[in-house]
């Protein structure tokens, strides 16, 4: 789910399922059957275990920008060190090769956090969490609602109503934008009200774009109540065909996530450039994924909606207008190398 974090500039190879293969990575994370959950041997110190994150983030090709050049270099070790924390859970929850054992590994991953707050931690993930936590203040409820998001999405796979998705997305998302705030010292109640609108934004955007892909796994996110009033049923979803009824469907909810972008966007203004770059590109790109669902007339079925390179460099252009009066130009073409 938190698939709207960090570049992926680098590709290492993958296992059978598709899972970045860490075992191939120098100083990576051994072949061990509990991949992630358990710790390499030690002993740890702040380089290597910055390293260990920063291998992890590099490991996953995301489609979103954190932890870039943008990013203050003393502040890039603890965003990654938030990030490696919230895919790990998140590959635990969805990726194929923790199947019949996701809830004992999000147990596992819970136990690690526990330890970790109480200055006991013993995962390289953990122990720089632990310095991040302090060095930067951050407040500890939002890690557990991950875990607690994670860990339903196991359990949960329908949702009857749109106040009940964005329940779920209360947990899954928002303490995402809320943790990133929180990294570069805003704490403003105003910001992180729209910190949680494209947090939602985006993880909306990412349901839309993966209706196939989570139907084949038993999963629809699409609220009850909208399947129902534009007569489309769970079978119809299931047959992966763009209908009409469903083309609508999904037009309706591009529109409504649109519209919660819009409502978050005045944070782009409030924040200062430390972070504002980096929320631009995101705000854009989670944009662009809906124009190119709109260009595909709504059809997600018959080709997943994706931002290629040239999409990114039209967003990087769209983002220069507005910040190259505080930015290196050169710097927007490198992130995404073009």
């Amino acid at each position: 789910m938190i698939r709207e974090l960090l570049r992926g500039s680098v590709e290492f190879p993958r296992t059978p399922t598709g899972t970045p293969d860490l075992r191939a990575v120098p100083g990576g994370l051994g072949a061990s059957p509990r991949r992630w959950l358990d710790a390499p041997p030690g002993p740890y110190s702040i380089e290597r275990d910055d390293a260990y994150c920063e291998t992890f983030a590099r490991a996953h090709h995301e489609a979103f920008p954190v932890a870039s050049r943008f990013v203050p270099a003393e502040l890039r070790p603890h965003v990654l060190s938030v990030y490696a924390f919230a895919r790990a859970a998140d590959d635990f929850a969805d990726e194929p090769e923790y199947e019949g054992h996701r809830i004992e590994a999000l147990d596992a991953w819970e136990e690690h956090l526990n330890r970790c707050l109480h200055g006991e931690a013993s995962h390289p993930v953990f122990v720089s969490l632990a310095r991040t936590i302090e060095a930067r203040d951050l407040p500890t409820p939002p890690f557990e609602h991950l875990l607690s998001a994670f860990r339903s999405d196991v359990e949960i796979t329908r949702y009857p109503t749109f106040a009940r998705l964005r329940g779920y997305t209360s947990h899954a998302a928002e303490p995402v934008g809320r943790l990133l705030l929180a990294l570069f010292g805003y704490r403003d109640p105003v910001l992180v009200q729209y910190a949680d609108e494209i947090s939602t934004a985006l993880q909306l955007t990412n349901f839309w774009q993966d209706v196939a892909a989570d139907a084949a796994r038993d999963h629809i996110y699409l609220p009850g109540e909208d399947l129902h009033y534009f007569g489309v049923t769970e079978a119809d979803v299931k047959a992966l065909r763009p209908t009409e009824p469903l083309r609508d469907l999904i037009r309706y909810q591009v529109a409504r996530t649109r519209a919660i972008y819009q409502h978050g966007r005045p944070l782009l203004r409030h924040v200062g450039k430390d972070l504002r770059i980096e929320l631009t590109i995101i705000w854009l790109l989670g944009m662009a994924v809906l124009d190119k669902i709109e260009d595909a007339d709504y059809d997600v079925f018959t080709r997943r909606p994706v931002i290629r390179k040239r999409d990114r460099a039209l967003v990087l252009a769209r983002a220069a207008r507005q910040w190259a009066m505080d930015f290196d130009l050169s710097s927007l073409r490198h992130l995404w190398g073009v």
